[in-house]
């Protein structure tokens, strides 16, 4: 009941996540969760630079910025923010906030106590792309691990990394590994975006179809009327010229004003 509790919260919190095109918060090292005492960076890479964009977060003590007791600057921007000793405490939802309330995506970083982490992306994956996971223990062993989805197992591999080729939105939920002599990772949901949809290009090289019998009937038909009518309007024209000219002559010998 716990684990499902945790589940809806981490996809609601997804869900409730505002997204912007100028900014879009980067973890370093590209993960979601952190053995406490770890080092990480938190970067607002940004579009607009002058939008003044920091780092927020919603954690157990509540909503706060980064330099209100927590993080260093790791430039004079101010996008980008480093905490050098990480603590449970930590744990929460993160994101990019300018100075007019516009927000980045956010990423659900997890810091345990305890001596079993699961590797896993940050941001989304694309559907049909590959997804690997790794559970890594303090010390780091390259021991069998068991991993899970939904509270249910999938596999156990012998060297702690699984990959899942060709994801699809069933892929989607909330994953913890196990190493039997170290214990479990916490949870971490795992989102699965479908690929932008693309205008297919024609590949074909075949030849044009043939015109119908009744077009090619009709063709030699229709060329002719073209031609009788383009002699007919070039006649017009030499017989409007030539009154043209008759009429000037006759003004010129009559000397008429009118001309």
């Amino acid at each position: 009941m716990k684990e499902t509790s945790l589940q809806r919260l981490l996809f609601l919190t997804s869900l409730l996540s505002c997204s912007s095109d100028q900014a879009r918060l980067t973890i370093s090292p590209s993960r979601s969760q952190f053995f406490e005492g770890e080092f990480l960076s938190l970067i607002c890479e940004d579009v607009n630079s002058s939008a003044g964009w920091t780092v927020r977060r919603n954690t157990t003590k509540g909503l706060s910025e980064s330099g209100a007791g927590w993080g260093k600057p790791s430039d004079s921007s101010g996008s980008s923010w480093k905490i050098s000793d990480t603590r449970k405490s930590d744990t929460g939802v993160y994101w990019c906030e300018s100075r007019e309330g516009a927000t980045s995506n956010s990423i659900n970083l997890t810091v345990t106590g305890g001596s079993v982490i699961l590797q896993s992306p940050v941001l989304p994956v694309m559907e049909g792309d590959d997804l690997t996971l790794s559970c890594q223990s303090k010390p780091p062993s390259n021991l069998p691990a068991a991993f899970y989805k939904d509270g249910s197992l999938i596999r156990t591999e012998s060297t702690g990394h699984m990959t899942l080729h060709h994801v699809s939105r069933s892929d989607e939920g909330l994953y913890r590994c196990s190493i039997s002599s170290h214990g479990e990772s916490p949870p971490s949901w795992i989102s699965v975006t479908g690929k932008p949809s693309t205008t297919a290009v024609p590949t074909s090289t075949s030849p044009p179809d043939s015109p119908s019998p009744l077009l090619s009937a009709l063709l030699p038909v229709v060329c002719l009327l073209v031609l009788v009518l383009l002699v007919s309007l070039v006649l017009l024209l030499r017989r409007h010229v030539r009154k043209s000219k008759a009429f000037k002559q006759a003004c010129e010998v009559l000397n008429a004003g009118f001309c």
